[in-house]
């Protein structure tokens, strides 16, 4: 099985990478643990800027651009993760998938993840990059994740659960419908169903 996490930070290091790193060890844990052999990926879309801004232009992906378009049209699930501008996601996190074809993730396992600032922002998981995977037809996991400046090293509170605990949920839902889906194989409109109502039955301690 194939993962491969998105990361759209533009730093280096990254926080939106750190996280994206933790995503895809969690998820690539769970498969494990359950027999699978899983290979993870990163696509960092900081070094493909330039070529993503080309292709717009020409019309024409880079060798480099391509090979990460396939990347992620071909994994078995996918982990996009995004720091947050003005409320959203950033730019070249859209441009990115704006070069996807629209039919290409129908019904892949889609992981969605940002990181900010400050809490405040936490909304755009559902105001943004939902919608926006929903559009693609991907099947979005239930728990998307949030990380704040202040959530690095939390543990959470009564109230909320912390960033791990929020990673390790969020890992397992994106490793169950994984492990659903055959490797591979692209999901009709009857799989994506079966999928989706296999995960409403799932429950994660």
């Amino acid at each position: 099985m194939r993962l491969v996490a998105v990361s759209a930070g533009l730093s280096t290091p990254s926080s939106t990478r750190l996280l994206a790193d933790r995503l895809a060890e969690a998820a690539r844990g769970e498969l494990a643990a359950q027999g699978h052999d899983v290979r993870v990926d990163v696509v960092e879309l900081r070094e493909l800027a330039v070529a993503i801004a080309n292709n717009f232009v020409t019309g024409f992906p880079s060798g480099q651009l391509a090979a990460a378009v396939d990347a992620v049209t071909g994994a078995d699930g996918l982990i996009a993760v995004t720091p947050v501008f003005t409320a959203s996601y950033s730019g070249l996190f859209k441009s990115f998938f704006d070069l996807i074809d629209p039919d290409a993730l129908t019904g892949k396992p889609v992981l969605v993840a940002a990181t900010g600032g400050t809490a405040r922002h936490s909304l755009v998981l559902e105001h943004a990059l939902r919608p926006l995977f929903a559009y693609l037809r991907a099947t979005v996991v239930p728990t998307a994740v949030y990380a704040a400046s202040e959530d690095w090293g939390s543990g959470g509170d009564e109230y909320t659960e912390g960033l791990p605990a929020r990673t390790r949920r969020a890992a397992a839902e994106l490793a169950a419908l994984v492990a659903a889906r055959p490797a591979g194989e692209p999901a009709g409109d009857d799989d994506v169903a079966a999928l989706e109502r296999q995960l409403a039955d799932l429950r994660f301690d």
